[in-house]
């Protein structure tokens, strides 16, 4: 079954061209919207077990800009790594070569959600940085994944998925793949009160949060996911940044977003009330409209 996106008449107009790259070993495939003679370009990089199609509600209000939005290597139709793990350098290394590939002029914008804020803050920390001239991390992981206000949660991930390494091959990718696990997941998360909404942010689940390569590479990006966060990175990123917090995120307290605020030498917050770590999901209308913001404040 297939909920239809409140979102796809506003999507059609962004015009999505699909391409491929071989970038890093992984053949990543990767969607163009909008304008491609825009003097602004958003890079996105979504978050852990996603793929590009749960940003494309955000896309969908960024009429009049270029977006290039790719699926992260193992993840939707982008292969895996051929001899790289799945892990935080791996990833900040392919958006670093990503973007070197991809040669883009004029303003660049990388914005990444959730576990792409940490590949996107790791890739801007890095010796040789990104050839980017403003960040944008939308939920972004301020602290320890372990330490958020649903830790329990986290921990109870962690042994869902240790549990899943450790089961033949057959049996643990079963598991990852569980459609009452997801779903389950998927009702915690969301903290919208429109039904109608709800249930398509289930259906994207339903579709988009299984469509990993296999096995290895989730339980990889997994360990990556919780192993690091946005705060090891924030003192050496020197580009201008938006952060983009909810106050209800089960993963990051609003208190640990102020605290990675002050870290970064030029960073905003904007913290969006009743709303949890599905920013792009419930409210992607006000992400764009503070991202448009963000943007004009810079050329003003």
């Amino acid at each position: 079954m297939i909920v239809p996106s409140p979102y796809a008449d506003l999507l059609t107009v962004m015009d999505a061209r699909a391409h491929t790259r071989s970038v890093l070993g992984s053949d990543t495939r990767y969607w163009e919207y909008g304008d491609p003679d825009s003097s602004t370009t958003i890079v996105m990089v979504h978050g852990f077990r996603g793929d590009h199609h749960g940003l494309e509600a955000v896309v969908a209000q960024l009429h009049g800009l270029r977006v290039i939005s790719p699926d992260l290597p193992g993840f939707g139709e982008s292969a895996p790594f051929a001899a790289l793990p799945h892990s935080v350098e791996s990833y900040a290394a392919w958006l670093t070569e990503f973007l070197r590939l991809a040669a883009l002029p004029g303003r660049v914008v990388v914005l990444g959600h959730s576990f792409g804020s940490i590949i996107v803050a790791a890739a801007a920390a890095a010796p040789a940085g990104i050839p980017a001239h403003d960040l944008v991390l939308v939920n972004p992981i301020a602290a320890p994944a372990l330490a958020g206000p649903r830790g329990l949660l986290t921990r109870l991930a962690v042994f869902y998925y240790w549990l899943a390494a450790k089961l033949p091959e057959r049996l643990g990718f079963a598991l990852l793949r569980n459609r009452v696990i997801v779903r389950v997941m998927s009702i915690t998360m969301a903290k919208t009160r429109s039904r109608q909404r709800r249930r398509w942010i289930h259906n994207q689940h339903d579709r988009y949060f299984s469509a990993f390569a296999d096995r290895t590479v989730v339980l990889e990006a997994f360990r990556a996911s919780v192993g690091h966060d946005v705060s090891e990175y924030a003192d050496r990123i020197a580009t201008r940044t938006l952060l983009i917090a909810a106050e209800k995120d089960d993963i990051t307290p609003v208190a640990a977003q102020v605290r990675l605020r002050a870290q970064f030498a030029d960073a905003r917050l904007h913290v969006i009330p009743g709303v949890g770590h599905l920013i792009h999901y419930e409210v992607p209308e006000e992400a764009a409209i503070q991202l448009r913001l963000f943007l004009e404040q810079a050329s003003s």
